[in-house]
């Protein structure tokens, strides 16, 4: 089963995709895709919509996983995130009906590493582990992309509990 994975973002929206065969899991690949600071606000919401188009229709994902928004402090990046992750959903659910799943960085934490509160080098260790890759996938967002559709291989035996 190929998995996509988002880390929704406004400026970087992390993606990584992943096969998942009977427990065990690959990285097929991951990345990012990126908005400029130069372009308009709905200039930048059609990147993202663009950009997460190009990647289902390069990877045909069989389900589709994306972390949950969480902010701290700053409430007009959360805003803009939120823009952006409302596109992501629609992509999503436009082009993949049904096969959509959320998490939030708790249950991704601690899928992957048992802890809720694991930072983020833990995190980025786990991932690596998990997907026996060589080094430490760059930049962050790809690495949390990949970390939550292995949160999502992990978890989808429960059936439809994370089903949005």
């Amino acid at each position: 089963m190929v998995i996509l994975g988002i880390d929704p973002g406004f400026a970087t929206i992390g993606f990584g995709v992943i096969n998942s065969d009977k427990g065990k899991v690959t990285a097929i690949d991951y990345g990012t895709v990126t908005t400029k600071k130069e372009q308009n606000f709905p200039q930048r919401l059609l990147t993202i919509e663009q950009g997460i188009m190009q990647l289902i229709e390069k990877f045909k994902p069989d389900q589709i996983a994306i972390e949950e928004l969480f902010f701290n402090t700053n409430i007009t990046t959360g805003i803009n995130v939120a823009h952006a992750r409302g596109v992501i959903l629609l992509v999503c659910e436009r082009e993949c009906p049904g096969r959509l799943y959320e998490y939030t960085p708790l249950q991704i934490k601690q899928a992957l590493t048992g802890y809720g509160r694991a930072d983020k080098i833990q995190m980025m260790n786990m991932v690596k582990t998990f997907l026996r890759l060589d080094k430490i996938p760059r930049p962050d967002d790809a690495a949390d992309a990949l970390a939550v559709a292995l949160c999502h291989a992990q978890t989808n035996r429960l059936g439809g509990l994370f089903k949005i």
